[in-house]
């Protein structure tokens, strides 16, 4: 009890000296930090002290977000069945030995009793004998029951976490597209800005969106409007790299998480996104026609260690909105815009 409450002293302090407010998501970060509970909580905290990080609401609510999300908790439960499934398969194994032991103490005591039987032995000697084979029988054959209900019931944990896992990826996955969803581009947004900092690694961030898709949905049908997008979808699965991660960020708005990118090689990227979706033609596969192609208008920024996530989306945003107004079918870096002219509108 004195170290908890210890603990607890030292993470109101930071709170006071941080002046950050004492909310229970923010006592949570601090009491696990001085508690050294989470070792990558620790070291991104530490990261961020050392870049004397302000600890603004949004900093607290990316903390707690990604060290106290309902990602781990899943993952808390994904253990917890798996420990689970492990001992009652222990248990199992445990009961088929000692059924199998009482099986043989079972055959022995008969193998006495027959020759007890055939000789002139004791009557009461040869009767407790018997008695002692029959529940030998019996503690074999509840031991076989048993170990078959226990057996049945990892199969019910083995199926569980299959349901579990199963329940994970459908909430990270947007249904149409097959890519990560909005939650999970936000969850990797961090944790990849987390790492840039730790490692003192670049991380580029690319929003992409169709041009006049308004347009070609209303001329072709929603259906038809669908097709393109899984079509954008895979394009983006095959133009990324293992580390990466494309998202679907809205309608027709897509966004690129490029851990260890600088500024110049995410605009690479972006461009031979752009340049495949560009030679793509849209077919109706009823009737055969041609329906045309699309294009891709591609905004492009660096993360800034220690800034605001929003800072950095709304940066890859202007420069999107800046690729729209010079024509479209374009990528634009944030180096190529003028930031106070796109947020007055001029």
């Amino acid at each position: 009890m004195a170290d908890i409450t210890k603990i607890a002293e030292q993470a109101i302090a930071k709170l006071r000296g941080l002046e950050i407010p004492p909310s229970p998501d923010n006592f949570t970060i601090w009491y696990h930090y001085c508690a050294e509970s989470y070792p990558d909580l620790k070291r991104t905290v530490d990261i961020l002290i050392d870049n004397k990080q302000d600890f603004s609401p949004e900093v607290c609510a990316n903390l707690f977000e990604r060290f106290f999300s309902q990602n781990l908790e899943n993952q808390n439960l994904s253990n917890a069945t798996e420990k689970l499934e492990g001992v009652i398969k222990r248990a199992a194994e445990f009961l088929n030995e000692a059924g199998e032991g009482a099986a043989e103490f079972g055959e022995t005591l008969a193998d006495v009793s027959g020759v007890l039987e055939t000789s002139s032995g004791n009557p009461q000697i040869r009767e407790i004998i018997s008695g002692i084979v029959s529940a030998s029988k019996q503690m074999e054959a509840r031991s076989q029951i048993l170990e078959r209900r226990l057996i049945e019931s990892s199969d019910e944990v083995a199926e569980l976490r299959k349901e579990v896992e199963v329940t994970r990826i459908e909430a990270s996955t947007d249904a149409l597209t097959g890519l990560a969803n909005r939650k999970i581009f936000d969850i990797t947004l961090r944790e990849s800005a987390a790492l840039s900092m730790e490692e003192g690694e670049p991380l580029s961030l690319l929003m992409l969106d169709i041009d006049f898709f308004k347009k070609f949905n209303d001329n072709y049908g929603h259906q038809t409007g669908d097709k393109v997008l899984k079509l954008l979808a895979l394009v983006l699965k095959e133009s990324i790299k293992g580390q990466d991660t494309a998202a679907r960020y809205g309608g027709e708005e897509f966004v690129v998480v490029l851990p260890q990118t600088e500024l110049a090689n995410a605009f690479k990227v972006g461009e031979l996104i752009r340049k495949r979706i560009a030679k793509k033609k849209i077919v109706n596969r009823t009737s055969g026609e041609t329906l045309g192609g699309i294009t891709l208008s591609v905004g492009a920024a660096v993360y800034v260690p220690g800034e605001p996530l929003v800072n950095l989306i709304e940066r890859a945003d202007m420069a999107l909105y800046t690729a729209k107004q010079n024509g479209r079918n374009r990528v634009v870096s944030e180096d190529d815009i003028d930031v106070q002219k796109v947020v007055v509108g001029i």
